[in-house]
């Protein structure tokens, strides 16, 4: 009798909260497609997290453009529904910077895992920061390649053992949030893929931001790393931006970027003019 009532409570509560889901209208920024990462995948949270943002923005679908590398976060056009481009390895920031310059009218996402951004593409996140491009970068940052079955990438800790370091990792790992400070970035925010509501706030400052916005988000890999990115670890150590920090404040985000603590917000925002700026004065000029 009791699992009956236990039966009936639970299909009660899942048809409330599909009921909630559907009338919340986030559907419609999903595809017929469903995701096929690994169960409790934390990029799951960021897609909620991020479907959240679209559509409390009301972003038109047919305005919506993401472009993505190769990785596991490469399958996230996919899902969403929109213009979708799946291109080759570490090329999503150049490509989506070309969909935004081609069609500024465009609301234009790349995504990337951090081996697609920090490794083969490592060179052309600069340049897409530098120009100030009117993109939003998103960086599922799992610190291991999950895809091709758990290699270090780029941001894998000193001595972490992978299937290519067997004896530990050697290799000091690359900083982003540091990176993209010292490239120039105009918008810097951190977040957890374990607190999706939160990721909500900072996905829609980081699209309303004119300019290049770069979003670096911890990520767990449950599949191939059982011991640094792992929920267990990271549940109680994620903290709000600090209530006095200054996000216009270069010298204030560079401290705490290279501060060991977590925390997840803007970290570092300034109004420099964007590419589509630039080019508009130049526009004017270039007629006399």
């Amino acid at each position: 009798m009791n699992n009956h009532t236990d039966k009936q409570q639970l299909n009660a509560d899942v048809a409330f909260h599909l009921d909630s889901v559907t009338e919340s209208g986030i559907l419609k920024y999903r595809s017929d497609a469903l995701p096929t990462w690994c169960p409790g995948c934390g990029y799951y949270g960021i897609t909620h997290g991020l479907t959240q943002a679209l559509n409390e923005l009301q972003i038109e679908n047919r305005n919506l453009v993401l472009i993505s590398g190769i990785g596991c976060a490469g399958r996230y056009p996919f899902f969403v529904n929109g213009y979708g481009f799946h291109t080759v390895h570490g090329r999503g920031v150049p490509v989506a910077c070309g969909v935004k310059m081609a069609n500024p009218e465009l609301t234009v996402l790349a995504v990337g895992g951090d081996g697609d951004g920090f490794g083969i593409g490592g060179g052309h996140l600069p340049h897409g920061i530098r120009r100030n491009v009117d993109i939003t970068y998103i960086v599922f940052d799992n610190s291991i390649y999950g895809l091709t079955k758990g290699q270090t990438s780029p941001t894998t800790p000193i001595g972490q053992v992978s299937k290519t370091t067997p004896y530990g990792n050697p290799d000091m790992p690359l900083r982003p949030v540091v990176m993209g400070l010292a490239y120039g970035a105009s918008f810097l925010g951190l977040g957890y893929a374990g607190k999706p509501d939160e990721l909500k706030g900072l996905f829609k400052q980081a699209i309303l931001h004119r300019g290049f916005s770069f979003v670096v988000i911890t990520t767990p890999c449950l599949t191939f790393d059982h011991v640094n990115i792992t929920y267990d670890r990271m549940r109680d150590i994620w903290e709000p931006m600090p209530k006095d920090h200054d996000p216009g404040n270069f010298e204030s985000a560079m401290a705490l970027a290279i501060d060991p603590e977590y925390y997840y917000g803007v970290l570092y925002q300034s109004n420099r003019p964007s590419w589509d700026d630039v080019q508009a004065d130049i526009a004017v000029k270039a007629k006399g």
